[in-house]
């Protein structure tokens, strides 16, 4: 089975956010059938190891849930494209860690397979945070790669995220007697005019440039169409370059919207490059690919944090990621399978 059709077959189980057992079980069973690794699990985290006394240890890691499904189930091709949910995002780099996992028994180093649960919702749901909490020695590594999107390069790092609620109040009254209430929804407009105005900053750290954005994501208000608002509530999500803290994040916003009521409702720290340690740079070369930055956050955020130098390496298309058309190159799934191939048999 190619790492094309081995994709379409894990998009073809859905998945969503907190309903990956059919998954789970699934990549459980395939794994327990190789007789050269070690698997544990806890919940709907799966993880796989060989233990060949090798003088350096490397994760490669991949999550299991999607998206919700936009009407993009079942997958199927067209050309070079596969399509459907999860295909970029990221069951093509699940795909390409079990092809590794099954062809590669004696690699140049040991590699702990990571297969974990709830990456696109809060980060206090994430697995491979869970992971590192109940059993951080499963974990333990040199390097890691976590095969996220990329198009087959490299990307370094990855920028934070913050969501926050700006909540506004007023007074209910009937619509046909407007000025004896107080429009909380018209009291919202300030803030989607700093919000439209907001110049985004752009810092390039170790030679990589982010891009950081700061955005309305949800608003919510109104009680009926025959009533005046007392209460607008608005979402935005801050996407900030890793030379920012989580703490100098929370500030910035603040600052943005001072003489707002702002509460911050979750958070997860971003990661700097570290392209220059050795680990890094050396896979940089043994892939052959011209790194970039990573713009979204990812778990490389979570292995940086243990200490685990980490960089995104996968097949998928990050600009499709989470898009009802989401697709993925066959050809991308081919070739990170073939580059990780030589740097673990080299």
């Amino acid at each position: 089975m190619t790492g094309g059709q081995l994709t379409a077959r894990l998009v073809d189980i859905p998945s969503v956010s907190g309903s990956e057992q059919v998954i789970a079980d699934a990549v459980e069973v395939a794994l327990r059938k190789l007789p050269h690794l070690t698997v544990e699990r806890d919940g709907n985290a799966v993880i796989a190891r060989t233990n060949l006394g090798r003088a350096e240890r490397v994760v490669l890691a991949g999550h299991l849930d999607t998206v919700p499904i936009a009407d993009n189930l079942p997958s199927y091709v067209e050309g070079d494209l596969l399509y459907g949910c999860g295909t970029s995002d990221m069951k093509s780099g699940v795909a390409v860690q079990l092809r590794i996992a099954a062809t590669v028994p004696e690699p140049n180093r040991d590699i702990t397979f990571v297969f974990y649960d709830c990456e696109e919702v809060e980060a206090r749901r994430n697995g491979l945070g869970r992971l590192a909490r109940n059993h951080p020695e499963w974990l333990a590594a040199d390097f890691a790669v976590l095969l996220e999107g990329t198009n087959a390069q490299v990307e370094g790092g990855c920028q934070g995220t913050l969501r926050a609620e700006i909540r506004t109040s007023g007074q209910r009254a009937h619509s046909a007697r407007a000025w004896l209430g107080d429009n909380a929804i018209h009291k919202a407009a300030p803030i989607l005019e700093r919000l439209a105005a907001y110049e985004a900053q752009r810092p390039v750290i170790d030679g990589l440039e982010y891009h950081e954005g700061l955005n309305a994501v949800r608003i919510e208000g109104g009680v009926a169409n025959n009533v005046i608002p007392d209460e607008c509530l608005v979402v935005v999500n801050f996407r900030y370059a890793p030379n920012r803290s989580p703490e100098q994040a929370e500030a910035h916003v603040r600052e943005v919207f001072d003489g707002f009521d702002v509460v911050v409702t979750d958070f997860a720290a971003g990661a700097l490059p570290g392209l220059s340690q050795p680990a890094a740079a050396a896979f940089v070369e043994a892939t052959s690919t011209t790194p970039t930055a990573k713009f979204g956050w990812t778990d490389v955020a979570r292995f940086s944090a243990l200490g685990i130098p980490a960089v995104n390496f996968g097949p998928g298309d990050p600009n499709y990621a989470h898009k009802r058309d989401e697709h993925c190159s066959l050809a991308a799934i081919e070739e990170t399978e073939k580059r990780l191939r030589a740097w673990l048999q080299s």
